[in-house]
């Protein structure tokens, strides 16, 4: 496959040319890393206009995940987040947009840009822990029929590594005409395992991955797709959105790491993420057997809940200290993300350093919160705010999301007043201040 992008910043790198343009480091800068750092030099292409080796390079990866465009985003998800909503609020449907309540903070932030209005939809059953919010396709079919909806917005996996019913959700939107966007952030892998979960091939019309998060690539690296379902309402005006949210100045180097990772995913990468999936299917099988509670994931997480009278902060400094680092901890759980640059020594690792589980895991318990709005996300987000401390904000305005990260997933939402329940649970997640508008 071809990698358009490393081949030319290779070839200026290794030129001599004397660079009379940014960056100030001319290549030679402190790192040693400078000489493949470029910018948007002759040839080289430009992201938001790109038409050369962006262009071809991006084509190369609209082939390997079925999408009818594939377009690159330094930036992370984040910044495809806020150009789906900025697609969704544009297409001429309103503003308003049914979301599952785990969004992660950019949405709300995207909503506050945007001026759209979430309409959040919330777990049937209680007791769901912060990052967690299964949604049906029955509660997205009630919702839909309620109002005129520019999109309906999900976040699968979410941050424990749960998933959403991409596919039978995505049906209710095709048969009410409203568009389907997932934050699949977290999922990129899913298109190149057996059985390929991922949003675009279940359906979703507009959908972000993170590269960064499962696959080698560098961070910020991340893709914004758009199905051939959705290339009629979006194609045409998805560079636009994103160049409206993204940087004049997009790093190269991530550029070139999205452009090999073509390469990788083109060969090797689908077996090497299949090897790594069983070895992690492997290991939680192991760690059930020694009495630890294994959550359902995505096939390159291991998410344990922890045992009563542990947390997964005492677990994260067990790990820790035998030299091996979680990707995330709270009072409840452990979660670990894995992808095919980790070895089968450093699985064993884990294994070994875990153990046995020290006892049963008691039941989470955790008041459900669902404040109601007193403004609108946009509204709060850009009032004068203050900052207190989660005792002294009760009955208060949430100024911007209320979310520590990771991950990012707000316990009260931008425009929401925080009543008894926000407080115990912030109080819980350890929160130590919110942003509150001022009075």
């Amino acid at each position: 496959m071809k990698q358009p992008i490393v081949d030319f910043v290779r070839g200026y790198a290794s030129s001599g040319m004397a660079r009379f343009h940014m960056p100030g480091h001319k290549g030679r800068g402190l790192l040693g890393i400078e000489a493949d750092d470029i910018t948007e030099i002759s040839g080289a292409d430009s992201l938001y206009e790109a038409s050369g080796i962006i262009a071809e390079s991006e084509k190369e990866a609209s082939a390997l995940f079925g999408s009818a465009r594939t377009l690159y985003s330094t930036e992370g998800s984040s910044q495809c987040i806020r150009a789906m909503v900025h697609l969704a609020v544009t297409s001429g449907r309103g503003n308003r947009i049914v979301c599952a309540r785990n969004a992660h903070r950019s949405f709300i932030y995207a909503c506050a840009l945007t001026g759209a209005r979430a309409d959040w939809l919330y777990p049937e059953k209680g007791n769901a822990p912060l990052c967690a919010c299964p949604v049906t396709s029955r509660q997205v079919r009630e919702a839909l029929d309620r109002e005129e909806t520019a999109a309906v917005y999900l976040t699968s996996p979410d941050y424990l590594g749960g998933m959403q019913d991409i596919a039978g959700i995505a049906e209710v939107c095709a048969e009410k005409g409203v568009p389907l966007m997932v934050d699949n952030a977290h999922g990129a892998c899913l298109r190149f395992l057996p059985g390929d979960r991922h949003p675009l091939s279940l359906g979703a019309d507009l959908c972000c991955d993170s590269a960064h998060k499962t696959l080698p690539a560098l961070t910020g690296a991340a893709w914004l797709h758009v199905s051939h379902k959705g290339e009629k309402l979006f194609g045409e005006r998805a560079r636009q959105a994103m160049e409206t949210y993204g940087s004049t100045s997009p790093s190269y180097l991530t550029l070139m790491s999205l452009d090999r990772l073509n390469g990788y995913l083109a060969g090797e990468g689908p077996e090497a993420l299949r090897r790594t999936a069983e070895a992690l299917e492997e290991a939680r099988e192991k760690l059930r057997k020694a009495g630890w509670l294994v959550l359902p994931t995505d096939p390159m997480r291991l998410t344990l809940r922890a045992p009563a009278g542990s947390s997964g902060y005492e677990m994260a400094d067990i790990l820790r200290k035998a030299k091996a680092e979680c990707e995330y901890a709270d009072r409840d759980h452990l979660v670990l993300m894995m992808s095919p640059m980790n070895t089968p020594e450093e699985i064993d690792l884990l294994i070994r350093v875990l153990g046995t589980a020290p006892g049963p895991c008691g039941e989470i318990r955790l008041p459900e919160v669902r404040c109601r709005a007193a403004m609108s996300i946009r509204e709060a987000v850009f009032a004068p705010w203050e900052t207190v401390p989660p005792e002294k904000a009760l009955g208060r305005v949430c100024a911007s999301p209320a979310a520590a990260c990771p991950p990012a997933v707000p316990v009260v939402c931008a425009g929401e007043v925080i009543d008894n329940n926000a407080v115990s649970v912030m109080q819980y997640y350890g929160f130590k201040s919110i942003r509150v508008v001022k009075e």
